[in-house]
C-alpha cells in the first residue's frame, strides 16, 4: 500500500526536505513512498536576494530536480489542514479547493513580515518580504529619478535595523547616487528601535556596520518608535516628522500562519517547537522545518534562526526522518553546531563571522566574494544529476 508523504512550502526547507526524503526512499528502494510538494509556484524564490536590483531574477526552478528524483508538485495554496483526518485543504491553480491525504507531512510554508505593528504599513510601506514586494520596491526607486528633485525625493527610510535593514539600507547609497544627478545630496535614513546599532550582534561586528554606514553616509536614529507612516513619510512617538517618498518596512517576522493550526505547540514567533527528529511536539505524523520549526542547534541553548542557512541544513534533516519513520529507520537527531554570518553592506564590501559568538574573520571585498559565492551560488538547487543529489541531499555531508 502506497504511503504519502506531503511537503508545504517549496522555499530552502521544502526543497530540500523533498530531496532528502526522495534520496532514503531510494536507498532502501521504497516505490510505495510518494513524496508531494504543494506550493503556489515550482520555483524557489531566492528571498536572501531580494535587496538587490533585478529581483525578477531572483528565483530558480525546481522542477528538474523533482523530476530526477521522483518528486511531485502540486500547484496550490494550502488553506487548512486537519491532523486528526489527515487531510490537506488547498486551492488550486483554478482557485478551486482540492483534499489531499497523508500519511506524513512536513510543515515547510516558511515566515511572513508582520504589517501590523504600526498604522499606514500596509498602505504606504515598502517591503522585502516576498518576491513581488521587492519588485513593486524596485519600481518604485527606479521611478524616483523621473521626480523633480527634492529633499523629500531624495530621502529613504528604512524601518528596522535588523539584517534585512541593514544590507537594504547599505545597498541604497550607490543605487540611488546612480540615478540622481552628480551631487545632489542623498539621505538613508536607517529607524531602530534598540540603543545600538545591530543590537542582536556582537560587539565586534556592531562595529563593523557602525563603521560601514558613516562611510557610506547612512544616519540611523537609535530608540526611535514610529507611530505612523503616512504618504508623506512616517511620524514618531515624539510627534517629528519625517518627509519622504520611499518608506521600507523590514522590521518583525513571523512563522506562516498555518502554525496557529497546532496552537498547542506554538512557541516564539508562532513557530512551532519540535523534537530532534523535527517531528512537532504533540503530533505523531507531523514534522516541521526551516522558519516554521523552532529547534534547537546544540546543546548550548542556541535555536535554529529564520535564515537560509539553517532552513536548507533543517531540511535535509526533515526530509530524511519523515521517510524513516516510515521505514522504521531511527531517525537522526538534528544538530547545527556551526552558524557563521555574512553581511551585505553595499558598496562598501560585507562582513563574514564566525561563531554564535560572530568573531569577525573577513571585512570589505574579502568578505563581499563569500557573499556574494554563498548567495549566487551555495544556496541555488543542486544540479539536477540523480548522483549529486543524492550526495548533496544528505543530512551528514558537508554543504559548506
Amino acid at each position: 500500500m502506497n504511503k504519502e508523504i506531503v511537503i508545504i512550502g517549496a522555499g530552502f526547507a521544502g526543497m530540500w526536505a523533498a530531496l532528502s526524503a526522495a534520496r532514503l526512499a531510494k536507498l532502501n528502494q521504497a516505490e510505495n513512498i510518494s513524496i508531494s510538494v504543494i506550493a503556489p509556484v515550482s520555483e524557489l524564490r531566492v528571498r536572501p536576494r531580494l535587496y538587490e536590483e533585478n529581483v525578477s531574477a531572483m528565483i530558480a526552478p525546481l522542477m528538474p530536480v523533482f523530476n530526477t528524483m521522483d518528486v511531485q508538485f502540486i500547484a496550490g495554496s494550502v488553506s487548512n489542514i486537519d491532523s486528526d483526518s489527515q487531510t490537506i485543504k488547498y486551492l488550486d491553480e483554478n482557485q478551486l479547493p482540492q483534499f489531499k491525504q497523508y500519511d506524513r507531512l512536513v510543515l515547510a510554508s516558511g515566515s511572513n513580515l508582520r504589517t501590523d505593528l504600526v498604522n499606514g504599513i500596509d498602505q504606504y510601506a515598502f517591503n522585502l518580504d516576498q518576491i513581488d514586494t521587492a519588485a513593486m520596491l524596485e519600481q518604485h526607486l527606479k521611478s524616483l529619478a523621473k521626480k523633480p528633485a527634492s529633499q523629500s525625493r531624495n530621502t529613504v527610510i528604512v524601518c528596522g535595523g535588523g539584517f534585512t535593514g541593514i544590507e537594504m539600507a547599505t545597498e541604497l547609497p550607490a543605487r540611488l547616487k546612480a540615478m540622481f544627478s552628480e551631487g545632489e545630496d542623498i539621505n538613508v535614513i536607517v529607524v531602530e528601535r534598540n540603543e545600538q546599532i545591530g543590537s542582536n550582534y556582537s560587539p565586534e561586528l556592531q562595529a563593523v556596520i557602525k563603521q560601514a554606514s558613516d562611510e557610506l553616509g547612512i544616519t540611523w536614529m537609535l530608540n526611535t518608535q514610529i507611530e505612523q507612516i503616512t504618504d508623506e513619510g512616517l511620524t514618531l512617538s515624539t510627534g517629528e516628522r519625517i518627509l519622504a517618498d520611499t518608506v521600507i518596512w523590514t522590521a518583525g517576522v513571523q512563522a506562516n500562519a498555518l502554525t496557529n493550526l497546532f496552537q498547542k505547540s506554538q512557541g516564539p514567533q508562532g513557530r512551532l517547537n519540535v523534537e530532534s527528529s523535527l517531528k512537532v511536539n504533540g503530533y505523531e505524523n507531523v514534522f516541521a522545518t526551516g522558519d516554521v520549526a523552532y529547534a534547537k542547534t546544540d546543546d548550548k541553548g542556541n535555536h535554529a534562526l529564520m535564515t537560509c542557512q539553517h532552513a536548507i541544513l533543517m531540511g535535509k534533516f526533515a526530509g530524511h526522518n519523515v521517510a524513516a519513520s516510515l521505514l522504521d529507520l531511527e531517525p537522526l537527531p538534528y544538530k547545527q553546531e556551526n552558524y557563521v554570518t555574512c553581511l551585505d553592506l553595499g558598496s562598501w564590501g560585507a562582513v563574514y563571522t564566525e561563531g554564535w559568538d560572530q568573531v569577525v574573520k573577513s571585512v570589505k571585498d574579502e568578505a563581499k566574494k563569500i557573499k556574494v559565492s554563498i548567495t549566487n551560488e551555495l544556496i541555488y538547487p543542486p544540479a539536477p544529476e540523480y548522483n549529486v543529489i543524492m550526495e548533496q541531499a544528505d543530512p551528514l555531508a558537508p554543504w559548506v
